[in-house]
C-alpha cells in the first residue's frame, strides 16, 4: 500500500492517475557521493520564534512563520548525518540586495528589499560550521549565477539533497536546475516549507513528478545511512 503523500488531499485524484498513465512520478533513483543543500535557511524565511504566518509577516515580509519553524528539526538531522558521513553540507542562501544587484525579481517583490540585516542571519538550528560552503544567491535557483555546479563536480558529487525554502521558489528552481545538469536530487517533504500550504503540495506533486524523488525525512535518513562514508569512498577510489 503507497504511504500517503502531502499533494494527496490537493491534487485530484483523477489527475494524479492522468500522471501515473502517462509514466510521470517513476523514482529516479540516487547517487553514492550526495551532498546536502541548505537552501535560505535564514530568520528572513521564518521570523526569530514561531509564530502564526500573519504575524511573522510583520517582522519579516518574507517569512514562512511556523511551516518554516516546523521544518527546521528534520533539516538539523539531515545536517547532523551528512557531518557524520564527512560529505558536503552546502548553504545557499540569499543575499543582501544592494544597488545593481536589484533586478527583475526585486520589481516583482518589493517585500524582499525592505528586511533589517539581522533578518539575513542563519537559523541557529540549521547554521553552518566554519569551513562550509556559503554560497550567496540573488536568484531563486541556487545555481543560477553561482559556482554550484563547478564545486559539485570537481568533488564528485553525483546526487543531491534539498532542504529548506520556498518550496515553490528557490527549492523548486534549484531542483530543476540539478535536472537539467544530470543531478539526482531528493526532496524530504517535511523539510522543505512555503508560506502556502497548498502551494508547497502542488510544487511537491510536481517536484516528485518530474525532476526528483520526494520521501518524508525519516525514509530519506534510512536510504543515506545504508551509503558509505565520504572516507570510505575515497580509500575505495585509490
Amino acid at each position: 500500500m503507497t504511504s500517503k503523500q502531502p499533494w494527496d488531499d490537493v491534487i485530484p485524484l483523477e489527475e494524479r492517475e492522468t500522471y501515473a498513465l502517462a509514466g510521470l512520478g517513476g523514482a529516479a533513483g540516487f547517487g553514492r557521493r550526495p551532498a546536502l543543500l541548505v537552501i535560505d535557511v535564514q530568520y528572513r524565511s521564518m521570523g526569530d520564534r514561531p509564530m502564526p504566518i500573519r504575524d511573522a509577516i510583520k517582522q519579516y515580509p518574507t517569512s514562512c512563520g511556523e511551516a518554516g519553524w516546523r521544518a527546521v528539526a528534520q533539516i538539523a538531522e539531515l545536517i547532523e548525518l551528512f557531518r557524520g558521513k564527512g560529505w558536503p553540507v552546502i548553504f545557499p542562501h540569499v543575499a543582501r540586495k544592494i544597488g545593481h544587484d536589484n533586478g527583475a525579481f526585486s520589481a516583482k517583490i518589493p517585500g524582499i528589499m525592505q528586511i533589517p540585516p539581522e533578518g539575513y542571519e542563519f537559523v541557529r538550528e540549521a547554521a553552518p560550521l566554519p569551513g562550509e560552503l556559503l554560497l550567496p544567491k540573488t536568484q531563486a535557483s541556487a545555481f543560477f549565477g553561482t559556482p554550484l555546479a563547478t564545486y559539485l563536480i570537481g568533488g564528485g558529487v553525483d546526487s543531491l539533497v534539498v532542504t529548506g525554502c520556498t518550496t515553490s521558489g528557490c527549492v523548486r528552481a534549484s531542483v530543476v536546475d540539478a535536472c537539467a545538469l544530470n543531478f539526482k536530487s531528493i526532496v524530504p517533504s517535511d523539510a522543505v516549507y512555503d508560506r502556502s500550504p497548498t502551494s508547497h503540495a502542488v510544487n511537491l506533486f510536481d517536484i516528485a513528478s518530474k525532476y526528483a524523488d520526494v520521501a518524508p525525512t525519516q525514509a530519506v535518513l534510512q536510504r543515506l545511512a545504508a551509503l558509505p562514508e565520504a572516507a570510505a569512498l575515497a580509500g575505495g577510489a585509490r
